[in-house]
């Protein structure tokens, strides 16, 4: 009977054990993603992050669902989405150092994972001791910028220049990083650093008339405040003729010259890794923070042109070159070439291969020009090029504009 009896709990207990086991595997996690304002470089970092996550098992809709939110800047509204994320969150991604700090702050106390990334300085942000870890559950990613290759590049491209502005805000820590780091090396370049801080977005446009007329040029940093209101600065400082340098290839896509920046997806990805490890078991300050190694250079030559800047040729020959198709008016398309407002159609992308060849030669060898042409010259202000092999349905006017709409 007791043979029976310690036959009978010892199954029972591989049961309980294996139920457990695929207890585990099929657990599902909470992970809030805290954004601190709407800007293309801190989107990047979001989606890299569910990128990196889903590259290490962690998929949306399987064994992660996601709570995102966007503070758009507002330090108020960081710490209650802070608060929020710390009760019904199982590990908090904090994008930006405002929102890190927040974050961090209010999963103290809880001892939930805080992952940060885009964070500059997280020494200074108190988010990490001098050997990169902590005591407390956080790590993450630092955007660090590469500030001597942007200053080389700066005086590559303006050979005369003397003086450079910035524009940051007072109250980001990272940017009062930044800023220093430029003011002690901008005189081995032969550079003036000119600084003007702001509080909030809305002070930037007296800033920047105020600024602009003193330098030659502006570099951006990783400001959250003043990227989100980069197409003010651009404004204001295309008006005087003053090239703008970014601080990632985003900006510069959106009309900055060049940069020497950061290549956010990537910093993302990594950042999505390292949750994965604590999702894993690991004790987050355990893992020393990582430091983005710096993406490539990238260039916008319609801005040089548009600025009389001549780019030299050992930067025209390492560099990327940057088309920015965002705006569909850049190359003739409209409303009535998208299928419903928002998705473009054929017509709007033979337009874009077209642009992208006239740009880069070397992609005649792949593209059939002559269909190409043929194709918007006969179904201009269409979204189908008809083709009886895919259907022969009609087009439909979906948004209502008016748009005139042939049978195929």
């Amino acid at each position: 009977m007791m043979k029976k009896l310690t036959a009978i709990v010892l199954t029972l207990a591989l049961c309980l054990t294996a139920a457990l086991a695929a207890a585990e595997t099929d657990k599902t996690y909470t992970i809030g993603i805290a954004q601190f304002a709407e800007h293309s470089s801190l989107d990047n970092c979001r989606e890299g992050f569910i990128q990196g996550l889903a590259e290490m098992g962690y998929v949306e809709g399987e064994n992660v669902t996601f709570i995102v939110q966007n503070a758009q800047a507002d330090m108020g509204l960081c710490q209650q989405i802070a608060q929020q994320m710390a009760q019904e969150c199982d590990l908090v991604c904090a994008i930006a150092t405002p929102m890190a700090q927040a974050a961090f702050n209010a999963c103290m106390d809880s001892g939930k994972p805080v992952i940060y990334t885009a964070v500059s300085d997280p020494a200074a942000a108190m988010l990490a001791n001098d050997e990169g870890k902590s005591e407390y559950n956080v790590t993450g990613t630092c955007d660090v910028l590469p500030v001597e290759a942007q200053l080389k590049l700066i005086r590559s491209f303006l050979p005369d220049a003397k003086k450079i502005g910035i524009l940051y805000t007072t109250s980001e820590t990272n940017s009062e990083s930044q800023l220093k780091l430029y003011q002690d090396l901008a005189g081995a370049y032969g550079f003036e650093i000119v600084a003007s801080g702001i509080s909030t977005g809305a002070d930037i446009p007296l800033a920047c008339d105020t600024l602009l007329p003193q330098v030659d040029c502006l570099t951006n940093l990783t400001d959250n405040t003043v990227v989100s209101y980069l197409a003010v600065v651009l404004d204001k400082a295309n008006a005087l003729g003053k090239p703008v340098f970014g601080s990632e290839i985003e900006q510069v896509k959106n009309g900055c010259i060049a940069s020497e920046g950061v290549e956010y997806i990537s910093l993302g990805q990594q950042t999505g890794r390292m949750a994965a490890q604590v999702l894993e078991g690991a004790f987050a300050g355990d893992i020393a923070f990582v430091s983005s190694e710096g993406g490539d250079m990238c260039y916008n030559p319609d801005v040089a042109a548009a600025l009389g800047v001549t780019i030299p040729e050992a930067d025209l020959a390492r560099g990327i070159d940057v088309l920015d198709l965002t705006d569909p008016r850049a190359f003739a398309s409209g409303d009535c070439e998208f299928i419903d407002g928002f998705h473009g159609g054929e017509v709007t992308y033979a337009r874009v291969l077209r642009a992208m060849a006239d740009r880069w030669p070397a992609l005649l060898s792949y593209v059939n020009m002559e269909r190409l042409n043929a194709a918007i010259r006969d179904r201009q202000g269409h979204a189908l090029v008809p083709d009886e092999r895919l259907t022969g349905l009609p087009e439909t006017d979906f948004m209502r504009f008016g748009c005139p709409k042939r049978q195929p």
